[in-house]
C-alpha cells in the first residue's frame, strides 16, 4: 500500500454507522415513497420487480431493477415510484406496503432502511462522498457485495418471512462493500477523502492519524507538505473544505471515543488525546460527539 492510499483506506475502515430498517414489503399499482425531510441517510434494496428513482435537484429519473440497491447519503429531494414520469409520480398516492411475497409476479419488493453516521470523523468522511451510490445487479462488482445481496434475496424468500435483525446486518455490510468498491472509482473526491488521495497531503494526514495527540502547529504541518504556512492553509482549505484544526479535532475525538469505550478514565483519555485540561477536553468532546465524555463512557461500561 502506498503512502497516498494508506490514510484513504484507514478512513474508510474508520467509518462508524448504525443501520435500521423501516420498511420491508412490496408496492403494487400506482405509488410513490420517499424519506425526504427526515434529515437521515437511507437505502433501498430491490428484491422484486423494478421501480424508478427520481432525483429532484439533478432532474434525473433512474430505472432500478431487481437486484439493484441505492444508498442515499444525504437527506435528498427524491421519490421512488412505479412511474418513469416525475409529473405522474407527484400525483401518485402514498400507500401502505403489503407483505413480501416471493411468488408474486407484479409490483416491487423493497427493503428500506436508515443509516445514522456517528458524529465527528464519520460525518467528515460521508460529507466527502457523492450524495448517492447505486449497486447494479448486472454491473461488475466485488464478489462479496454480490454474495451479500444473494443472501438478502434468500432471506426474503423464506416462507416464514425475513428476519429484520439479519436484514439490517446484511444491509450494513453490503453498504460497506459498495462504499469501498465505488469510492475508489470517484476521481473528484473532496473533503477528507480527497485530502487522503492527494500525494502532497496524504503523508501529513497519515502522520496526523498516527499521532493526533501531538501539539501540531500550522508551521509543522506546512513543513511536511513543503509549503509555506499561508500557502498550506489556503490549499488545505481548498482541498478539504475545512481547516487543519477541524480535521485534527475529529481525529482526536475518534481516539477519545475508542479509549472511553475501553473504560479508560476521562482524565487519562484527555491526556492521551493531547489535552492538558479536562475542562477543555470535555468541551471539545461534547461539541463534536454531542454528549459529555463521562456519560459516553458509561454507555460502554
Amino acid at each position: 500500500m502506498t503512502a497516498a492510499t494508506a490514510p484513504y483506506q484507514w478512513l474508510l475502515e474508520s467509518l462508524e454507522l448504525d443501520t435500521s430498517l423501516f420498511h420491508v414489503g412490496r408496492y403494487c399499482g400506482s405509488w410513490q415513497a420517499s424519506t425526504q425531510g427526515l434529515a437521515r441517510a437511507s437505502f433501498h434494496l430491490l428484491v422484486q420487480g423494478e421501480c424508478w428513482l427520481h432525483l429532484h435537484e439533478q432532474q434525473q429519473s433512474i430505472l432500478l431493477n431487481n437486484g439493484d440497491a441505492v444508498f442515499l447519503l444525504r437527506d435528498m429531494a427524491y421519490q421512488l415510484s412505479n412511474s418513469p414520469s416525475p409529473e405522474e409520480t407527484r400525483n401518485n398516492p402514498r400507500i401502505a406496503m403489503q407483505a413480501l411475497d416471493a411468488s408474486a409476479r407484479d409490483g416491487v419488493g423493497l427493503i428500506c432502511g436508515f443509516f445514522h453516521f456517528r458524529p465527528g470523523l464519520s460525518s467528515l468522511i460521508i460529507d466527502a462522498l457523492p450524495p448517492y451510490l447505486i449497486l447494479r445487479a448486472d454491473a461488475p462488482a466485488s464478489n462479496a457485495a454480490r454474495r451479500l445481496f444473494e443472501l438478502i434475496l434468500e432471506e426474503c424468500a423464506r416462507e416464514e418471512g425475513p428476519a429484520d435483525a439479519l436484514l439490517e446486518r446484511l444491509s450494513h455490510l453490503l453498504f460497506l462493500y459498495v462504499l469501498r468498491d465505488q469510492s475508489q472509482a470517484v476521481e473528484d473526491l473532496s473533503g477528507v477523502l480527497g485530502l487522503a488521495k492527494h500525494t502532497q497531503f496524504a503523508p501529513l494526514l497519515e502522520q496526523l492519524i498516527a499521532q493526533p495527540q501531538l501539539p501540531w502547529s500550522l508551521e509543522q504541518m506546512a513543513e511536511i507538505t513543503g509549503l509555506s504556512r499561508s500557502a498550506f492553509a489556503k490549499r488545505f482549505q481548498e482541498l478539504a473544505g475545512t481547516s487543519p484544526g477541524q480535521i485534527l479535532l475529529s481525529l482526536r475525538m475518534r481516539q477519545a471515543c475508542r479509549l472511553l469505550q475501553q473504560g479508560q478514565p476521562v482524565a487519562e483519555t484527555a491526556e492521551a488525546c493531547g489535552y492538558h485540561s479536562i475542562a477543555a477536553f470535555t468541551r471539545a468532546f461534547n461539541k463534536v460527539i454531542g454528549v459529555l465524555p463521562g456519560a459516553y463512557r458509561k454507555q460502554y461500561t
